[in-house]
C-alpha cells in the first residue's frame, strides 16, 4: 500500500474556502476508482508554520499512485481547483 498526503497553505484560509477545498478533494471518492481510502482534514489552529487542509489518499501501489496522478478527475477538478486556490503545498508519498 501507498499513503499520499498533501497539505494545502490557501491564499485565503477563510473557514468557508477550507470546506470548499475539502469538500473538493472528498468529492474524489467514487471519481476515481483507484482510491482505497481517503481523508481530508482542515487546520483548526492556525499557528505560523500551519497548513490549512490535509489530504491522505490510500493506494494499492506506485502503479497506482502514477495512475491517480493522471487520472482525469483528479487533474480537471481537484487539481484544477487546488491550484487556483494554493498558495502552497507539499507532499509525501511512502509505502506501507
Amino acid at each position: 500500500m501507498i499513503k499520499h498526503i498533501v497539505c494545502f497553505k490557501l491564499k485565503d484560509n477563510s473557514p468557508e474556502n477550507c470546506q470548499k477545498a475539502k469538500e473538493v478533494l472528498l468529492s474524489m471518492q467514487g471519481n476515481v476508482p483507484l482510491l482505497r481510502g481517503i481523508e481530508v482534514g482542515v487546520d483548526f489552529l492556525h499557528s505560523a508554520r500551519s497548513y490549512d487542509v490535509i489530504l491522505q489518499v490510500m493506494l494499492d501501489d506506485a502503479a497506482a499512485l502514477e495512475t491517480y496522478q493522471n487520472d482525469p478527475y483528479h487533474c480537471d477538478v481537484v487539481k484544477k481547483h487546488m491550484h487556483a486556490v494554493c498558495e502552497t503545498s507539499v507532499a509525501i508519498d511512502y509505502q506501507l
